[in-house]
């Protein structure tokens, strides 16, 4: 049995989504803190484990029959890479026989500058040296948070990030959803990572050209400081952290972190990614 961790947040819904039509329900369980949010799934056959990355003793019972568990990353939280931590260490406890983790694409990670990410590689560390058979999932940024970092009125006023000519490799998180599903029920126990890219890596100029085609208005991209993009977001009434995430999340970009491409999302999927173009007329409802 497999279960997914984090099942209804928005990776952890396309997993399942895949998962469910290539395998019966009954070899799927679902980790969730509330079993509400979770109603379709057990409508479905799905088994329904509620616990939390905080607490050991849900984890642990959460983890009885499982053979695989899909460690989804949890959030920003403080104390998000014990959380991780102590979903590997109940792996242990059980005796899966395979834990996988979904971790981050990024090409160097000594030198970024959004420190959020280094947990990652911390809890990839940990895993590796757990002595669990391991699978890592490191996936590029997704495409859906395009819209995000454009904001709403991106056609009528255009993109100003202070990403200078960065790129990245986007990929939308459907299709690792349906990647991870399908290298899950392969159920190879060799330890294995995987990099999740895109076939080609993007720049904002980029993505301002083809909102252009597709909207038929004339998008701009315009790199910016970090200083007054701080002094802008502060002014819309942006959480100093968010503004700082967003800002590290930039500076990496602009540093060519996101950029680097690799074929294992194309050959998990047995199919080419989604590509930019058609990405951005789904996200952007063009």
């Amino acid at each position: 049995m497999i279960l997914v961790t984090g099942a209804t947040g928005q990776l952890g819904t396309a997993v399942l989504q895949t998962l469910l039509q290539k395998t019966a329900a009954s070899q799927v369980a679902a980790l969730v803190r509330d079993e509400h949010k979770a109603a379709a799934w057990q409508a479905q056959g799905v088994s329904i484990r509620l616990g939390s990355y905080s607490d050991p003793a849900s984890l642990d019972r959460a983890m009885q029959g499982i053979e695989q568990v899909l460690l989804i990353s949890g959030g920003g939280e403080d104390d998000a890479l014990q959380q991780h931590y102590n979903v590997i260490e109940a792996a242990k406890r059980a005796g899966v026989q395979c834990l996988a983790y979904t971790s981050r694409a990024l090409k160097d990670p000594g030198t970024l500058a959004n420190q959020l990410m280094v947990r990652h590689f911390q809890t990839e560390a940990y895993l590796q040296a757990s002595g669990l058979p391991y699978i890592i999932f490191r996936n590029i940024l997704y495409m859906d948070v395009l819209p995000l970092f454009t904001g709403p009125h991106v056609l009528e006023s255009g993109i100003h990030l202070p990403a200078g000519q960065g790129k990245v490799a986007y990929a939308l998180r459907s299709d690792m959803g349906e990647a991870i599903a399908n290298v899950l029920l392969e159920r190879n126990r060799e330890n294995r990572v995987y990099h999740f890219t895109g076939r080609e890596a993007y720049s904002f100029d980029d993505v301002a050209a083809v909102l252009t085609d597709l909207s038929g208005k004339t998008v701009t991209y315009t790199p910016v400081e970090p200083v007054p993009f701080a002094a802008r977001m502060h002014e819309r009434g942006v959480p100093e952290l968010a503004i700082e995430r967003t800002i590290g999340f930039m500076t990496d970009i602009k540093h060519g972190q996101e950029a680097e491409v690799h074929s294992d999302l194309e050959t998990a999927l047995g199919r080419q990614p989604t590509a930019l173009t058609e990405g951005l007329k789904l996200l952007y409802k063009l």
